[in-house]
């Protein structure tokens, strides 16, 4: 009986942090900075083309727009490159 309770107690604890947590990721990803171009920062290619919807995701807080999934593995081989590309824009911006 004992060992039940606690593996209740130990469920709903799990439970618990596991919602925070979700919670926490997703105030995250609400707070993005707003991604500022209308192309793919990996293709140059126009948001929404011939692709499609672009392929959206936060980085670090920063919201990223790709024109299309596969776009992804460039982005990460060269993530660096492809971020100063939205700092340069910023900066054009202000």
């Amino acid at each position: 009986m004992k060992k039940t309770i606690h593996l209740t107690i130990l469920s709903l604890a799990l439970a618990m942090i596991s919602t925070a947590t979700f919670a926490a990721d997703k105030a995250k990803e609400s707070k993005a900075k707003a991604y500022p171009l209308d192309v793919c920062i990996v293709s140059d290619e126009k948001l929404g083309g011939d692709h499609g919807d672009p392929y959206v995701f936060n980085h670090e807080g920063q919201e990223i727009k790709l024109c299309c999934k596969p776009c992804l593995k460039d982005f990460k081989k060269d993530t660096a490159k492809y971020l100063k590309k939205i700092e340069d824009a910023d900066k054009s911006k202000k």
